[in-house]
């Protein structure tokens, strides 16, 4: 099978970069789902990510590059989701009870 005919897949990288709690510089993001000034709710290769806080804003966002910036009291950046359907990362009382 010629190289053009197979399907290389690049492995699904993801950076977050957290400066003094203020600015947060994210990479891997496919789609903004929505956002105010306490959440912001994206779609990036590695899941959903819900960023909350307080005077939130988007100060950069380049979707062809995969890039974005939130900047404001940033409180939390937590995964809502797994990318691939599996229960990792969920608490431990959603595991006991499945």
């Amino acid at each position: 099978m010629p190289i053009d005919e197979k399907k290389i897949s690049k492995p699904k990288v993801q950076n977050l970069i957290l400066e003094n709690r203020e600015r947060l510089s994210v990479s891997g993001v496919i789609d903004v789902s929505s956002f105010n000034t306490e959440n912001v709710i994206m779609e990036t290769e590695l899941g959903t990510l819900v960023v909350k806080g307080d005077d939130l804003r988007i100060s950069k966002l380049n979707l062809e590059n995969a890039e974005m910036v939130v900047e404001g009291d940033i409180t939390s950046c937590v995964y809502s989701d797994d990318h691939d359907g599996r229960t990792k990362g969920l608490g431990l009382l959603s595991r006991m009870f499945r």
